[in-house]
């Protein structure tokens, strides 16, 4: 038995998401972050709907986040040997593709909230029939969905050039974000391994619920060969060692998609636990225990998690709200309302939801996920008037993702059983007028962790569970506790006018339109300037009015 230091064996996390990438080192023993690094991602759009990133900027980010926040623990006078393992969350869905001989990705990686797959869902709905369409749901626990990696692995398949002739030669690999890490960190094209857990695997819309394997039903409804996917394995097991650098010879030992690595970071291990995270988007998630519950109400039924190779699955019910923290990110990139997000919680607090200005505001972007699944939708602001100035449509903007929570948690109480509380996280979780108003709105209890981290500590928990270092129980650790304060009268009246609201956002587009003018990939030039993925949303005529209302800013 080796001897630790100070705080006794560590464990890193790598949290992957969509805006960016952070490294994270807990000390096992009390859960405690001891140091990390962070830093950002890029999203380009080279087409209107299109949304990718550049798979070596995850990559390389990922690289740098693990060396600094290692000579951090130096610096701190902690042995960088203290780590004993390593776990990795990523956002789920988006698909990469690349050569297993050269290790170059194939083509950018495609974003969870890529929309290009429109036409091929229509296509499959029309050609498979009702009854195969529902059989892929049965199988899965997914809808028929441009949300999913299944449809955007075809898109590739079908229109990439390099991708065609890599699998030809046998060459090509495929996988979540997961998978293209856990190849390049255990040595890629020398001897990586190519795998993924059931978590991730069960995002994809190719794994059947109840085998966790790759289903040959599912593959053959998207026509996707095996021999390019991962080997699927538990959430909590060895996968590989670290290749190279600092940590060079450490296990990577846990592995979990980040709305399920949150659900563990918040200890929600009981059947009817529920958390949400306020990120990017917003992912609701009900754990289920050993039920695969297939719900009537546009949820997703998904893997919560496996703790090791012999230990049964859990599963969860899920609520996928796209756009979140994206909307804060338009007001301050695309409208230039606002300068700082931070600002956000201080310019809602100024103004009143009832008072003259006040407006409704549906950011469907992309469309809607659960529990509409709309792709046809499109983002509406209802009620601008003369009186309308830049703090109503920042509180809107925070009130349009209560309203979108409250109708998936509605969905998971018709489902399974009325939530108590939400345990809330993420990004967006720090604004405390957001919280409030999440739990008026809801009408219960929301608990807010004062350690937010709590992705990388799921991350990090499966990890140190597969070595044997994490305790099997922890104490809950402090948290604010925001108590509703609104009557029950005033929440109908607030959500009677969200429901009209996101009546008149749907139906904005028509069946295949965004497919029309789309660009060849192989002629696409993917060094686009970045923009907002919400940017294109709103035409000249909101651009134009709303400049007119808010002058002078």
């Amino acid at each position: 038995m080796r001897e630790f230091g100070r705080f006794g064996p560590l464990i890193g996390a790598v949290d992957e998401g969509t805006s960016n990438v952070k490294f994270l080192v807990f000390a096992a023993n009390t859960s405690e972050v001891l140091t990390y690094h962070q830093t950002s991602l890029k999203r380009f759009s080279p087409q209107e709907g299109w949304v990718e990133q550049d798979a070596l900027e995850i990559l390389n980010a990922v690289l740098e986040c693990i060396e600094v926040t290692t000579d951090n623990l130096r610096k701190l006078d902690i042995n960088p040997e203290d780590v004993v393992g390593i776990g990795i969350t990523n956002q789920r869905e988006t698909t990469v593709v690349w050569n297993s001989v050269t290790g170059q990705p194939l083509y950018s990686a495609i974003v969870w909230l890529d929309v290009r797959t429109s036409k091929i869902v229509d296509e499959l709905i029309k050609t498979k029939g009702a009854q195969c369409v529902n059989a892929v749901t049965q199988t899965s626990g997914l809808p028929l969905s441009t949300y999913f990696s299944s449809v955007k692995l075809k898109w590739l398949l079908q229109n990439v050039s390099a991708v065609k002739k890599a699998v030809k030669s046998g060459e090509c690999m495929a996988g979540t974000v997961d998978s293209w890490l856990i190849w390049n960190l255990t040595g890629g094209s020398h001897g990586g391994t190519h795998v993924t857990d059931v978590t991730n695997a069960s995002r994809t819309q190719l794994m059947s619920l109840r085998s966790l394997q790759w289903d040959s039903g599912l593959l053959r409804f998207f026509d996707i060969p095996i021999e390019i996917l991962p080997k699927i394995k538990s959430s909590a097991e060895i996968y590989g060692y670290i290749s190279s650098g600092s940590l060079l010879g450490v296990p990577i030992a846990g592995c979990l998609g980040d709305q399920q690595a949150a659900l563990v970071g918040q200890g929600c291990m009981r059947f009817g636990q529920v958390k949400c995270t306020f990120g990017t988007g917003c992912f609701l998630l009900y754990n289920t225990g050993d039920s695969i519950i297939h719900s009537q109400q546009g949820l997703l039924t998904t893997v919560a998690y496996k703790m090791g190779q012999d230990a049964p699955p859990v599963y969860a019910l899920e609520g996928s709200v796209a756009i979140a923290g994206d909307t804060l990110e338009w007001l301050r990139d695309g409208l230039e309302l606002i300068s700082d997000i931070q600002d956000t919680e201080s310019l809602a607090a100024e103004v009143t939801d009832d008072e003259e200005g006040s407006i409704c505001f549906v950011p469907a972007f992309n469309g809607l996920y659960s529990p509409y699944w709309r792709k046809d939708a499109r983002g509406v602001m209802c009620g601008l008037s003369g009186k309308t100035r830049r703090e109503h449509i920042v509180r809107a903007a925070l009130e349009a993702v209560c309203h979108q929570t409250r109708t998936v948690a509605t969905a998971m109480e018709a489902d399974c059983a009325p939530l108590r509380r939400l345990l809330a996280d993420g990004g967006m979780a720090q604004n405390t007028v957001l919280m409030q108003m999440q739990a008026d709105i809801l009408g219960i209890p929301v608990i807010r962790p004062l350690m937010m981290e709590s992705t990388a500590l799921g991350a990090a928990i499966v990890a140190g569970r597969a070595l044997r270092v994490w305790p099997t129980s922890t104490p809950s650790p402090p948290a604010d506790t925001f108590l509703p304060a609104m009557s029950s009268e005033e929440r109908d009246i607030r959500r009677v006018r969200w429901e009209e609201a996101l009546s008149r956002c749907l139906a904005w587009t028509t069946d295949g339109s965004e497919e029309k003018e789309q660009i060849s990939p192989d002629e696409t030039d993917r060094t686009t300037t970045v923009i907002p993925p919400g940017l294109f949303f709103l035409g000249t005529a909101l651009l134009v009015i709303i400049a007119d209302k808010l002058k002078p800013f």
